[in-house]
């Protein structure tokens, strides 16, 4: 079989499920571990009958009505939205429709002006969110070019020879090669070093079979697989000895095998199905549905009241509705979308320069808003490389002479070489000081079988004897020694020495190490050959430790996330003991972990404070990290998933914002929503900084709009009862309110103080009610303050049938709403003292300054004139200074008290 994997190496680390549904078209068929168990129990002919196999392969007939039964032995991958579904997605977003309701709404009520601005706003955000989103789509990798393959295959075909009655049928068994996707059910493959596994398979017959499973358990250790039934096992499927799965790959032996379950139906298949659904609503889209199903509420409120108020008292209702248009338009923060693309745009841009892609722009804020990270092991918090980390005599004392033989064996023996031998011979230095090649002849080998579990190399030093030198299993290398080489003297090896030498290999165990032993024995004569009989009377030398360390990175990372708030926690396929060790070198706490079995009979209820009490969780499957994630979302947790393998899709996908990191399979880098392209994981705590500077100036423009506009309406509700004519005519209310949004324009580019940044931030839609509430109604006293001397001061407004006197009324009001309305940025975008203890941006100084300063010359140009407004007398502005500074004290003080009663989030 020829098995090419395009792209990372997909199959490296993909510990796969029990139990995940099928694909599209199986009418939900379910993967039931029992029917793996009963055929994994049955003896291998059996099993076959089972399968419906034969010996001498199916026919190319029956194949082909397999494979119509069972489809192509393909897994689904993610289907890609077109560039109209990608539109149409950024589209109908609530606030989107929202705008285009009141742009709708302008045009027909004769104001196109109002229709074009409004519905501008919300053109350019969708363009913005389209463009960048459908760039970065474009850059994801599709899972079905990852695999292209022919396999090996038993088929049985029958001919006929002879003529009339002498016709004789003669059956034939051939080996074919064959498309991976025509693998049916049943069907005999054939397997051996260097291919990947095609299928879900049962093994029939092997021989030295080695396998890499860390596709299957997140374990960079290979494992042995036999033939043999296994009844009575109820354990993990993926540790079935006689059971393969689709996505581990043989480093050595050869096997014969029957095909169980092909495509869409096998492990591998119903993990890559969990790319194709509908991703989960995240945090941000949740925050911005919520603000706007409250502006709806103020709308529904607000509008009609001033409808009808001002068609009572004012007894024009056509100039009722159009002042009620207005106030919708008022009313709604419109610049929203775009002050949020924009602000996303940004953090991906200089998320950009710390080679990050951002996939999808909402979670930049995500990022912000998360306070919980959960982080697979293998790959993504480790290098996903074996390296020698110890090497000790058997008192677990560090000892150069093990290393110096255990090179020995590994650079001498001629068969295939695993990880571990890969490890040792990576330690350069040492061929240099024992001058491999100048000093050392290699004499014979014993080659590694399943059943001795070791191997042994034969060396002649220069001058000197043969030396055998052997390393396996420990058990096994125990077995053929009776003498130990201790502190420099050789000394008998009795049953009290081995149970002290047992246990320093478990403890090295229990550090997450897997320990190989290394034994030698002197022949001086030397043999013409060597073979299994002479691994006797033995001398152990001691043990070689092996580790896939963490990142460099890691723990700094890790430590930096926990000082702005973001716990860690730790969701690994891997076992319990390399858990630990990982995770006390990169700084988690592990008083308990919690296990995939005993998640398994755990209801929500009583899963729940184990998930926000625990930090680590080890040998789970897929389906369990999806459940821990969303048990997080139920503690009203804002979850960050970092994955690396296709068996993490489904928590990438439950979480608020997916993390794939440089060495993930290209599955996990489709299905996350940020990619870090660098190995170094301290752009985590960059992101985070880079989310919450979005978030802080994203809500600074909610809160000051809806605030603003919020005590607008009092005003306007006030004003319409008391005044005998409209407070303010619809066109300067829409060039006031479009002032004033033009002057936040350049919220993206202000700074964020830095408290701010030090924990997680997200939508509390509450808080910005009440921050409606309290600060919004500030604007209405001194709008009432403006009525007051304008009524009683200069006397204007009192004659309905004075026209003049009503231009200079809304005048005043147009200029003091809107100079309070842009000043007051400056003191809500801080819970500082502004311009003493925090200054906004260049940007956003000069854009308030300039707003400010048009609204006192608009109503002395033509364009105030055009919308009834007339010049204001010079001694309305010491006033208007005064309102400003009393504006300033008021709300800060208002502001100082709120924070202390309910922060400012």
């Amino acid at each position: 079989m020829k098995i090419l994997f395009r792209g990372n190496n997909l199959l490296a680390k993909l510990p796969l499920p029990i139990g995940f549904k099928g694909g599209e078209g199986s009418a939900e068929a379910h993967i039931h571990a029992d029917h793996y168990r009963e055929i994994a129990a049955a003896e291998p002919e059996r099993a076959l009958r089972m399968l419906r196999g034969d010996l001498q392969g199916i026919s190319a007939d029956e194949a082909a009505r397999r494979l119509a039964r069972s489809g192509p032995n393909e897994v689904s991958h993610e289907r890609k939205d077109g560039p109209l579904k990608q539109l149409w997605e950024t589209v109908k977003s609530p606030f989107i429709v929202l705008l285009a309701l009141i742009s709708g709404g302008s045009f027909a009520t004769g104001d196109p002006t109002t229709g074009s601005i409004v519905g501008g706003m919300a053109l350019v955000s969708v363009v913005l969110t389209f463009i960048q989103e459908y760039r970065s789509n474009q850059a994801a990798e599709r899972l079905q070019a990852m695999v292209i393959t022919t396999v090996t295959v038993l088929r049985r075909e029958e001919m006929q020879f002879g003529m009339g009655q002498r016709l004789e049928r003669i059956t034939r068994t051939e080996k074919r090669e064959i498309p991976l996707k025509e693998l049916v059910p049943g069907d005999l493959v054939l397997l051996s070093a260097g291919d990947m596994i095609p299928a879900d398979v049962r093994l029939l017959s092997a021989k030295d079979l080695f396998i890499s499973q860390s596709a299957l358990t997140g374990e960079s250790f290979p494992v042995e697989k036999t033939a043999m039934a296994a009844a009575g096992d109820k354990g993990s499927i993926m540790e079935t000895p006689c059971l393969c799965f689709m996505g581990s790959n043989v480093l050595s032996g050869t096997a014969q095998a029957v095909v169980v379950k092909t495509g869409k139906d096998t492990y591998f298949g119903s993990l890559a199905q969990n790319l194709v659904g509908k991703r989960e609503v995240t945090a941000f889209e949740k925050g911005v549905n919520r603000f706007t199903i409250l502006m709806f509420v103020f709308m529904a409120i607000m509008v009609p009241s001033v409808f009808v108020i001002n068609g009572v008292f004012k007894h024009d209702w056509w100039q009722a509705f159009l002042f009620a248009v207005a106030v919708a338009v008022g009313l709604t923060p419109e610049m929203l979308p775009m002050i949020v693309t924009v602000n996303l745009a940004k953090g991906a841009m200089a998320m950009a320069r710390k080679k990050v892609i951002v996939k999808r722009l909402n979670s930049i804020q995500n990022f912000g808003a998360m306070d919980v990270l959960c982080t697979d092991k293998t790959g993504t918090l480790t290098a996903d490389k074996v390296v020698l980390l110890r090497y000790v005599d058997p008192n677990g004392f560090k000892a150069p002479k093990v290393l110096a033989y255990g090179y020995l064996n590994s650079y001498y023996q001629t068969g295939l070489k695993n990880l571990l031998d890969v490890a040792v011979l990576d330690q350069k230095r040492v061929a240099a000081d024992l001058k491999v090649e100048s000093e050392y002849q290699k004499v014979d080998e014993i080659p590694f079988d399943f059943q001795r579990r070791r191997m042994s190399v034969v060396v002649k030093k220069r001058g000197g004897g043969d030396i055998l030198i052997t390393k396996g299993a420990l058990e096994e290398v125990f077995g053929v020694c009776d003498r130990v080489d201790g502190e420099g003297s050789v000394e008998p090896l009795d049953n009290e020495l081995r149970e002290t030498y047992r246990r320093v290999a478990r403890e090295l165990n229990d550090d997450g190490l897997r320990v190989i032993a290394v034994a030698y024995k002197e022949v001086p004569g030397g043999h013409p050959a060597y073979g299994v009989a002479d691994e006797s009377n033995m001398v152990l030398l001691g043990y070689l430790a092996f580790l896939d360390p963490p990142k460099e990175s890691a723990a700094t990372a890790i430590g930096r996330l926990r000082a702005h708030g973001v716990d860690v926690k730790v969701l690994t396929g891997d076992n319990d003991h390399v858990t630990r060790h990982i995770c006390a070198e990169v700084g988690i706490p592990v008083d308990r972990i919690l296990l995939g079995s005993e998640i398994e009979g755990l209801s929500d209820a009583e899963l729940d404070p184990l998930v926000l009490s625990l930090s680590v969780f080890a040998k789970l499957s897929p389906a369990q990290k999806e459940r821990i994630v969303r048990s997080l979302h139920r503690s009203n947790k804002v979850v960050g998933f970092m994955g690396d393998g296709i068996n993490d899709a489904p928590a990438l996908k439950a979480a608020d914002v997916g993390i794939s990191v440089d060495n993930a399979v290209d599955i996990a880098k489709e299905s996350a929503d940020i990619i870090l392209l660098e190995k170094s994981l301290l752009v985590l705590e960059e992101g985070v900084i880079e989310g919450r500077k979005v978030f802080g100036n994203i809500i600074k423009y909610i809160k000051m709009g809806a605030s603003s506009n919020f005590g607008n309406m009092f005003s306007m509700l006030g004003a319409s009862i008391l005044l005998p004519f409209l407070p303010m005519l619809s066109a300067q209310l829409l060039v006031q309110n479009l002032l004033y949004d033009f002057s936040q324009t350049t919220i993206p580019l202000d700074d964020v103080d830095p408290e701010y940044l030090t924990k997680p931030r997200r939508w509390e839609i509450g808080g910005i009610r009440n921050f409606m509430i309290y600060i919004g109604p500030i604007s209405s006293i001194f709008d009432y303050t403006t009525f007051a001397l304008m009524w009683f001061v200069y006397g204007v407004g009192r004659n309905p049938q004075d026209p003049a006197g009503q231009s200079l009324f809304q005048s005043a009001w147009f200029v003091e709403g809107l100079l309070t309305q842009t000043f007051i940025v400056h003191m809500i975008r801080t819970v500082k003292v502004p311009f003493i203890e925090s200054r906004a941006s260049w940007p956003l100084l000069a854009s308030t300054a300039v707003i400010m300063a048009l609204g006192i010359l608009i109503p002395y140009t033509g364009l105030g004139r055009e919308i009834g407004m007339r010049g204001l007398p010079l001694s309305f502005y010491p006033w208007l200074v005064l309102t400003l500074l009393c504006y300033a004290v008021l709300t800060q003080k208002v502001k100082t008290w709120f924070v202390r009663r309910y922060g400012f989030d």
